[in-house]
């Protein structure tokens, strides 16, 4: 199976969610439909994406990093590689190369969230596949290329450094809990 094919898959699976993300999956679809190279990094009108956020949940607590262009405290992730042969593989080697941290886990149950997000030409949209992924007890993070810094946050924390999107994401994190 490519990981075009495992898209289409994982997104037709990501039902039962609220209407704006059953919305998003229709759009998401959609996209992959018109652009069969739609999850990777050289389809201007926009690709794929994998994510995850780090979680602690025995320390009640979550691991974001400022990411170096940006400038914003946000989860793990990013393009999907030729190498990965799912999103979920995908979604799990960001999360290790920018948290630095081994033996990472997912979380059952698939994706987490969608989140569409506009980004710079000469790309149009960043089409997010949210998973999460749980540390090992005792992990420590280490700072990435990609990353000006990696930090734990208490989950009570996360509204007040990260924006909208993280905050969602991590809202479905713990109601899957």
């Amino acid at each position: 199976m490519s990981l075009y094919e495992n898209a289409v898959l994982v997104l037709k699976d990501h039902t039962g969610r609220d209407a704006d993300q059953e919305a998003l999956r229709a759009v998401y679809l959609d996209h992959l439909a018109a652009h069969p190279d739609g999850v990777w990094k050289a389809c201007h009108a926009g690709h794929v994406t994998a994510s995850a956020l780090v979680i602690d949940p025995e320390h009640g607590r979550v691991l974001l990093t400022l990411h170096r262009k940006l400038r914003m405290w946000l989860q793990t992730g990013g393009h999907c590689e030729p190498g990965d042969a799912t999103l979920a593989d995908a979604a799990l080697r960001e999360a290790a190369e920018e948290s630095g941290i081994d033996g990472l886990t997912l979380l059952a149950g698939g994706p987490v969230r969608l989140d569409k997000h506009p980004i710079p030409a000469p790309c149009h949209w960043h089409f997010d596949v949210q998973y999460v992924v749980v540390a090992p007890p005792g992990a420590q993070a280490a700072i990435s290329e990609e990353s000006l810094d990696v930090r734990w946050f208490a989950y009570d924390e996360v509204a007040d450094v990260a924006d909208d999107s993280v905050v969602r994401l991590l809202e479905a994190t713990r109601a899957r809990l």
